[in-house]
Order: C-alpha cells, then structure tokens, then sequence
C-alpha cells in the first residue's frame, strides 16, 4: 500500500481486535497506517497502536535501510496513533517531533520523559523542506481531538488526512469503502460536523492526489466520492432516502409491529427500508444507519417506568453524535403504563431540526387490529414528502 517511489507504506494490520477504543465491534480488524518520506531528510508520518509498535518498528527499520530519520510528525495523539513516539525516540534520539502547539502541551501527559528538547513546533501553513518534498501543515481542531492537524505534500499531493477518511477494517481495496468509513465516521468523529466542513473547505484550495488516512486503504482514485460523502456526512443531511426502523422488544411482541410496518412500508412503495433489532446488533451499525437514512421509527417497549435500556443506549448515543434534520416517528409498547414515548421525545427534544411524523402510536401488550390500521396510516405518511 506504498504511496508512491518515495512516500513508503509502512503500518500494521490488526486483524484480532475484538473492540476498537473498547466499544466498535470489528469484523475484519484495523489498519494502523505510518508512512515514511524518503528525501535528503526523512520523515515518519505518525506512530501505532501499542498492540503493532514491534512489527511497526520493523517496518520502519526495513523501509529506512540504514539510514535514520530526521523528523517524526505527529498529527493525532490518540493512543491508536501514538503509542510508537517514546520507543522511536529511544531509537532515533537525534529525530525532532513535528506538532502544534496544542501537541506539545498533550504529548507530557502521555509519557514520563521529557522529549521537550525534540519539539519542532508547526502551525498553520508552515511548511517543512525535506528536499523535493515539502509539508504544508493544515490544523484541523477537534477532528476530532484538539490537537490533530494534516499535512499537505505538495510535490505529489499527497494529504496526510490523520483520522479523516478511515474507515474500519484490515481491507486496502476501496470496493466497499463507504460501509465501514460511513460507520466509523459517524461513530468517532460525527459529532464535529461543522469543524470537518472546515478542514473540507480548507482542502478545497489543495490540489490533491492522493489521501492517506491513519486508518483504512490509500485512497489514490475517484477522490471527488470520497470527498462528497465526508460533505453530506459532515452536513448532518441524509445519504438516501430510506426509512430505519429501530427496535427495542422485550418479549417480542414490539419486534412483531415493527415487522409489521417494514412490511407495509415496501408495500407503500419505500424503496429502502432497514429494521435493526437494537437489542442484538452492534449499536454503532444503528448509529451509522439512522445518519444515513432520511427517516426513522422508534418502537420501544417501556420499562420500569421509563425506557427499555437498549432503546435508552442507542438514543444516547444518537444525541451525543448531534444526530439532527431527520423526520422520526415514535411506537411505544406497554402492558399497564406506556412510558416509552415520553422518554424517547425526552432525549430527542433537545436536537435540532428533526420533525414528528404522525401521532405516537402506542401498543398495549399485543398488536390489535387497531393498532395495524394505525401502523397502515404511519406507512403511509412515511411514504409521502413533508
């Protein structure tokens, strides 16, 4: 997965993670992605995590064939992205570090020594000379740390995305990449929209060839796509037009009305729809979804008086990723004292933009006749624009 001749390829493939940051359920692992800059001066582009730093040091060791590096840029402090700097520094003490200021007042809570005497300080638009190669540095705040930044290099256009344009998973072809970068940017970095529209605008003015993320493949082709999905994505807009059934059963009887309704709603004529049992599935596959799609219902059954817990989880997690600008419908399950609507518009009341279709439709134990004419209207109206 080299860059180029002279821009080398030297990351990890992780395929044994179970949980990326101890909560992203990974099917086919991760990518922890370094490069190295050969020219007069060498540059290392960013370190691993701590579970790929002996095999990450070996590939850098290869890759330099003798000779040592001059610097060691660092884009993002994340740990997954960090954790190489001390065991490199060891090895290299003469490299200087390459951040910001907000890197350099991070970086002594991640380790005892003190590297401070190896500090080059960069900010926007500086540049570093390494020959015919040259960095332009891009700050990118809160995409999604404070500290991270990008690199430009601007003899073959290469931008050094830091955690921009990864995706989840060990695959370095790009057939299926918006799956699971849609699922991780929602996930890891969707709660800062308006800071990825920025560095998006920024980008605009590059002239770019090539992407190389800290995680996923390089990304050298069709570069518009990747771009416009990172634009609507960062918008808060939907991807497709669709409706996302979420559901929370306890017994089964809410999964029941919830079949239901995907049912009637194909009948209707919605080309898209997706039911996801929140109960079972991965919580950020459900995140990814509601983002992508325009619509979304919500049957839960209630619970001690409130909510189910696993419709409770995924709602948080939806407000803490500033989900917004989406039509929602609310189902609620309860034998003796539904309670499941009040607490779901409780959490959703304080975002922006998201519009109530119909009347909250409440089920007492068992789907009634009168509840499948109230499911057969709430299609219908699903099915129709604002």
């Amino acid at each position: 997965m080299n860059v180029s001749e002279n821009i080398k390829y030297v990351g990890v493939a992780d395929p044994t993670i179970d949980l990326f940051e101890s909560q992203y359920e990974m099917q086919s692992g991760m990518l922890y992605n370094s490069y190295v800059i050969l020219d007069d001066r060498i540059a290392i582009m960013d370190t691993v995590d701590r579970r790929a730093v002996d095999e990450w040091l070996g590939n850098v060791e290869k890759t330099l064939d003798g000779r040592k590096p001059d610097y060691l840029v660092i884009h993002h402090l994340e740990p997954d992205h960090s954790a190489g700097i001390l065991r490199l520094h060891e090895k290299y003490p003469d490299m200087k570090l390459v951040g910001n200021a907000k890197t350099f007042q991070l970086l002594p809570q991640f380790f005892d020594e003190d590297l401070s005497a190896a500090y080059e300080t960069v900010a926007e638009g500086s540049e570093l000379k390494l020959g015919t190669h040259v960095l332009r540095f891009i700050m990118a705040p809160m995409v999604h740390w404070p500290e991270v930044m990008l690199s430009f290099e601007t003899s073959e256009g290469v931008l050094f995305a830091a955690d921009a344009f990864g995706k989840f998973g060990t695959e370095t072809d790009t057939d299926d990449w918006a799956c699971e970068a849609r699922r991780y940017y929602f996930n890891i970095v969707g709660k800062y929209g308006a800071m990825v529209q920025k560095l998006l605008e920024k980008a605009s003015a590059l002239d770019i060839s090539v992407i190389a993320p800290l995680h996923g493949p390089v990304l050298k082709d069709n570069l518009d796509y990747y771009v416009g999905l990172y634009d609507t994505w960062s918008r808060y807009e939907p991807e497709d037009e669709g409706v996302f059934i979420a559901c929370a059963s306890i017994h089964g009887n809410t999964m029941e009305a919830a079949g239901y309704l995907e049912n009637k709603l194909k009948e209707a004529g919605v080309e898209k729809v997706v039911l996801t049992d929140v109960c079972r599935s991965d919580v950020a596959e459900a995140v990814e979804d509601a983002f992508r799609y325009d619509r979304m219902v919500l049957m839960s059954s209630s619970y001690d008086a409130g909510l189910f817990p696993p419709m409770d989880d995924f709602l948080r997690h939806l407000a803490a990723k500033a989900y917004k600008n989406r039509r929602v419908a609310l189902v609620q399950n309860g034998t003796w004292a539904p309670s499941a609507a009040k607490c779901m518009s409780a959490i959703l009341e304080p975002l922006q933009n998201i519009e109530y279709v119909g009347d909250v439709i409440t089920i007492k134990t068992t789907m009634s006749a009168e509840n499948k004419k109230e499911l057969d209207a709430l299609a219908g109206l699903l099915n129709k624009n604002p």
